[in-house]
This record gives structure tokens, C-alpha cells and sequence, in this order.
């Protein structure tokens, strides 16, 4: 996983261009419109992402060590804050919002980014870390507006460059759902290149690198081959098979049971 924060900022700088672009063709109409996401239209997805990036803002201090730590209870005062909004004003603040995080990390110094420090689920954030929550959920969920006008959008390239790596390290074990029976399965990826074996019993998901998985551990392993794009998507239940790309390609069962583990959320 790259370890450089400023490659992650401007990625997330990136991503944040696409959904400008994304937000500026939307008609009062499509707004009202049902999303990717089953329960949101397209105006609650980009409330999310403006009161993600509110919620951010409020983090940062703690991160850099400025501040205590901001409790949740502030966090649903901007989230009722946001769902009070129209579809229309959900639309036209998302991108301050969003513009206002994303400058700044762009405005954090060296030393700033260094000492980043963000307690998370048991673990401690450095700054590529806290970024990655960023980016992974601001590029996911800008592809839940890209795919409602175009059916074979894809999550920006750069984006899956450095998020594709955190699906067998953070996004299995955590989303993934236990198996039973279990399921065992090769994933190999291009773009970048990626060789994984995914475990789903009925107790935890593991994903590891296919190169250290003994013979009893890959014995009876399926294989699947697919772009790391759309095991990004995958991993966060958007790889029905409307969204599965020609690319993919395994035995239709196998995919099934993998759709199984990453239901989203």
C-alpha cells in the first residue's frame, strides 16, 4: 500500500473533481431519483458525502493532536442537519463541503501529516489511513451517481490503485459475512495485479496473498479472475451481475456465494 499521504490527498482531490462533474448534470428530477443505494436517491447519497466530509473536518483536530477527541453525539446533529435539506440544497452543498476537507489536507504540512495519530476501530490511524476512509467511501459512493447514467461506470482508476490493497487487509474481515459451508476461492486481479485467497467460514472471512496459503489452505479453492476495480466493488456489495464487467471471469455459482460474503451495507 503506497505510503505516501500527499498521493492519497491528491487522489482524493481527483475524486472529488469527478463528483463536481457528476453533480453538475443531475436534473431537480434525477436528484429525487432512486440510487445505487436501494434506501437513498441520488440526493441522500450526496448528503452523505457532504456530511462525511462535515464529520471529517471535525476529526481532523483530534488527528493531529489539537483537539480532544469530537463524540458522537455531534456527529448525528450534522447528520440530522443534512437529511432537513432538499434534494436541491443536499446538491448544491455537498461540493463546499466536500472542497473544504479535501483543502485542508492539501494545506497540512509535512510534519502535520507525520504525526496523524487516530485511534479507529482498535487501531491506530497514521495519515494514509485516515485518508483511506476518505477516499474509500467518497470514490465508492461517486460511483453510485456515475452508474446512474452510465450502467458500465467504473470506480476512477487511481482510486483503486491504492484502495484495492485494503480489501484483504481491512474490508474482509470486517464486512465480509461467515460462510456456512465455506467457501474458498483464488481471486487473481489486473490493474494492478493482485493474487488472493479469500477464506469464508463460519466463524470469520480472512483474505491473504495466495503465495503464502499452504496446500490444506488452498485445497479446493475456486478460481475467479477479474479487473481490482471490480473487486474493490465487490467488497462493498456493487458487483451485482447488472454491474459485473464481461471481464470477470469463474464459474457463475462461485460468484454467487462471493456476492454472498460482501452483501454491502
Amino acid at each position: 500500500m503506497d505510503s505516501d499521504p500527499r498521493k492519497w490527498i491528491a487522489t482524493l482531490r481527483g475524486s472529488h473533481r469527478r463528483l463536481s462533474g457528476l453533480v453538475a448534470q443531475l436534473t431537480s428530477e434525477q436528484l429525487r431519483a432512486q440510487s445505487y443505494d436501494t434506501e437513498w436517491t441520488n440526493a441522500q447519497v450526496l448528503s452523505h458525502i457532504g456530511s462525511g466530509a462535515e464529520i471529517a473536518m471535525m476529526m481532523l483536530p483530534a488527528a493531529l493532536g489539537e483537539a480532544g477527541d469530537t463524540g458522537t453525539g455531534a456527529f448525528q446533529a450534522v447528520w440530522d442537519r443534512w437529511n432537513a435539506k432538499s434534494p436541491d440544497e443536499q446538491a448544491a452543498d455537498v461540493l463546499p463541503a466536500d472542497e473544504q476537507y479535501v483543502r485542508a489536507l492539501e494545506q497540512l504540512s509535512g510534519e502535520q501529516l507525520a504525526g496523524i495519530a487516530f485511534p479507529f476501530f482498535g487501531m491506530q490511524l497514521d495519515a494514509v489511513g485516515l485518508i483511506r476512509l476518505r477516499l474509500s467511501e467518497h470514490a465508492l459512493h461517486t460511483w453510485d451517481i456515475a452508474v446512474f447514467s452510465d450502467p458500465a461506470a467504473t470506480v476512477a482508476a487511481e482510486a483503486v490503485e491504492l484502495l484495492v490493497d485494503n480489501v484483504p487487509q481491512f474490508l474482509a474481515p470486517r464486512l465480509g459475512k461467515p460462510q456456512d459451508p465455506a467457501v474458498r476461492a483464488r481471486i487473481t486481479t489486473t490493474g494492478p495485479e493482485r493474487d488472493y485467497l479469500l477464506a469464508a467460514g463460519p466463524d470469520e472471512v480472512a483474505m491473504s496473498d495466495w503465495a503464502g496459503a499452504g496446500p490444506a489452505e488452498a485445497a479446493g479453492a475456486g478460481e475467479v479472475a477479474m479487473p481490482a476495480e471490480a473487486l474493490l466493488r465487490l467488497a462493498y456489495g456493487r458487483l451485482d451481475p447488472g454491474h459485473t464487467p464481461e471481464s470477470v471471469t469463474g464459474n457463475a455459482e462461485l460468484l454467487g456465494r462471493l456476492r454472498a460474503v460482501f452483501p454491502g451495507f
